[in-house]
């Protein structure tokens, strides 16, 4: 059994040294960010220290930077809490979007899974009250960058307002909430390199949002209850370790282009989605003709190599991916799909170890067929 090769980083990426070291230290301290004595002004330091940190890779007031239990969390207050009236939400967004309002209206997407923006401009013109609309930056099934920018413009015409969840798109690609437009910003510490369960919400100036947890003063009374303060520690030391690494991306967007290109000479018929649109540099969402990613994925966990399907039910059962649905892949296709996801440790020889499995895979079930057929 070789070393294990982790390819789903977009599930959660490997904690940070930095983001460790942080964490570890606001852990020996004993004190609550509420006390007015010097460990609770301790504790509210690295608070404040942390939240400096996250403004600035997304290129934030730090005043608008509103701390959560994660990017879920994040996403339920921005569309629960902006201003009364309709969501319009993306047909690709996560679930924790998709799901936090059940009367929201989906907006289509193309077959390259960009955001239909003549549809979005039509749906806007019909509405008849305020409006809050969500789109993703990019897509954790297949990395697509969605034209954020565009989706402000049709959505400043109409005088509605935007959510940008930005989860996956945080140090990933280079992101600057003045530049995106967006009104409400999430984001997640565990997709950067920093501790899972913790988050956060960029809430534009001068706008309101009513919080969904009462009973304390805590997060300008956006969001109550005691600070995870070690997380947020670490969500801040992940930040600016992100921020220093965004130059690799380049070399992550390599290794993804390596990896595709090595699959491809295993198999012409192999497909990748969302390959024709702006994409993440380190996100392959790719099809084995003729297996199911149920089996794909047990092959490559007991070779030692982690990737995960599109979408994956409590009981961890693969299911068709509500994404490739969208982008008008049928149910059959896209129970072929999974997904790898490359992080900030990974190396060449990880993309080398991938593809030298994913050929065992095909090889093996290729000739279980030809066997059937001749049989």
């Amino acid at each position: 059994m070789t070393d294990t090769v982790y390819l789903d980083h977009n599930a959660t990426t490997t904690l940070r040294p930095s983001a460790l070291a942080a964490v570890d230290e606001a852990l020996s301290l004993t004190g609550n960010a509420s006390s007015v004595h010097r460990n609770g002004r301790l504790a509210r330091r690295m608070i404040e220290d942390a939240r400096d940190s996250v403004a600035a890779l997304v290129g934030a007031d730090a005043n608008d930077v509103i701390f959560t239990g994660g990017g879920t969390e994040a996403n339920n207050l921005a569309l629960k809490g902006a201003i009364a009236g309709r969501r319009y939400v993306s047909a690709i967004e996560h679930p924790s979007s998709l799901q936090a309002v059940a009367t929201a209206t989906l907006v289509p997407v193309a077959t390259s899974g960009l955001i239909d923006l003549s549809a979005l401009d039509n749906l806007l013109a019909a509405a008849e009250d305020k409006v809050l609309v969500s789109v993703m930056l990019a897509n954790n099934e297949t990395g697509v960058i969605q034209p954020i920018g565009d989706v402000v413009e049709i959505a400043r015409a109409h005088e509605a307002l935007v959510h940008c969840d930005a989860v996956q798109g945080g140090g990933k690609i280079p992101v600057d909430v003045a530049a995106l437009g967006a009104d409400f910003v999430s984001l997640s510490a565990h997709k950067i390199g920093g501790p899972q369960g913790v988050g956060a919400l960029v809430v534009k100036a001068g706008l309101d949002i009513d919080a969904q947890l009462l009973g304390g003063g805590q997060e300008r009374r956006k969001r109550a209850g005691t600070e995870n303060v070690a997380g947020i520690a670490g969500f801040g030391a992940a930040a600016l370790a992100a921020q220093a690494d965004l130059d690799r991306s380049r070399q992550i967007a390599q290794m993804r282009d390596h990896l595709i290109a090595g699959v491809r000479n295993l198999s012409s018929s192999a497909r990748v989605y969302g390959e024709t649109a702006p994409r993440l540099p380190n996100t392959v969402c790719l099809s084995m003709p003729g297996v199911s990613a149920e089996i794909q994925l047990m092959a490559f966990d007991l070779a030692g190599v982690c990737v995960s399907a599109g979408s994956a039910c409590s009981s961890g059962k693969v299911e068709p991916s509500h994404v490739l649905a969208a982008m008008g892949i049928d149910g059959e296709e896209s129970l072929s799909a999974i997904r790898i996801s490359l992080g900030w440790d990974n190396v060449p020889s990880d993309v080398e170890r991938f593809v030298e499995v994913w050929g065992s895979i095909y090889a093996k079930s290729s000739a279980r067929s030809n066997r059937a057929m001749v049989g």
